[in-house]
């Protein structure tokens, strides 16, 4: 687990989600505001995460709804655009998820110089988006392509809004993912953004692939923080720190400094 040390300069580090405003080509884009308006947004909640002491920041098209699982070029395109123009403005490790797209996820991890991508990588899922099919081989070819070997793949086995079509159990698939892709972490959700990750659930996937990170990947607050991440070994985190603790409002610094707070007295406590 030497990476996260690397990439994130902690342990059981905290990851922030930087939620996009809908892009060109989503449903709910406000043409009128444009690509600006969905950059300053962007850039507020920036500023407001990394002052209130994140680890890292993920940027994401969470706006995009509904999501598809092969997106169009534009998406990645707009957000490359975005993240170029707050590249200045960028002072801790990133990440990036093109909402349900790991082909375009790493092309832009790539093209932007991300550390890290988080995406449905494997397995085959019922979803609110239809049948989820993912080819897990292709993708490992196309990051060598690319020459993407050196960005992190965190491997979400709980999609959000899916269920896995095979009868099994949670720890088998974590077992044979890690066996059959090499994942660089595990991500453990809820069944939507913001939804309460289960400890037990974290637990149990812990408990099959010891020598794996697993990261709780939805509901964590600055109230369960410390409970997941004496399990897990870091939290992605979104919901929580937006205004009222909805996901879209905007970044509330306040909430973010308690939660990050909260984050550091439990790795302390750990290590002790």
């Amino acid at each position: 687990m030497n990476w996260i040390n690397d990439v994130f300069g902690v342990a059981k580090p905290v990851i922030a989600m930087c939620h996009f405003r809908a892009l060109p080509g989503d449903p709910n884009y406000d043409a009128d505001g444009g690509v600006e308006a969905v950059l300053e947004a962007a850039r507020r909640d920036l500023v407001a995460l990394q002052n209130g002491g994140v680890d890292a920041v993920m940027f994401s098209n969470e706006a995009s709804l509904p999501y598809l699982l092969k997106t169009e070029p534009i998406t990645a395109i707009t957000m490359a655009r975005i993240i170029g123009e707050l590249s200045s403005q960028i002072t801790l490790p990133f990440g990036v998820n093109v909402l349900w797209d790991p082909t375009a996820s790493i092309d832009l991890a790539v093209g932007t110089g991300a550390r890290f991508v988080r995406e449905i990588f494997s397995g085959v899922y019922a979803s609110d988006y239809g049948l989820w099919n993912t080819d897990s081989g292709r993708i490992a070819r196309h990051r060598r392509t690319v020459s993407g070997q050196g960005v992190r793949l965190l491997y979400n086995i709980v999609p959000e809004s899916a269920v896995y079509l095979a009868d099994r159990d949670i720890a088998s698939v974590a077992r044979s993912t890690v066996f059959n892709t090499r994942p660089d972490a595990l991500c453990v959700s809820g069944l939507t953004a913001g939804a309460t990750t289960d400890p037990e659930t974290i637990g149990t996937v812990k408990e099959a692939v010891p020598d794996t990170p697993v990261f709780a990947n939805t509901g964590v607050t600055a109230a369960t923080v410390a409970k997941q991440l004496a399990i897990a070994d870091g939290a992605v985190v979104g919901t929580a720190f937006k205004r009222d603790g909805y996901i879209w409002n905007e970044v509330d610094e306040a909430r973010v400094a308690e939660l990050t707070a909260n984050a550091r007295a439990a790795r302390l406590a750990t290590v002790s």
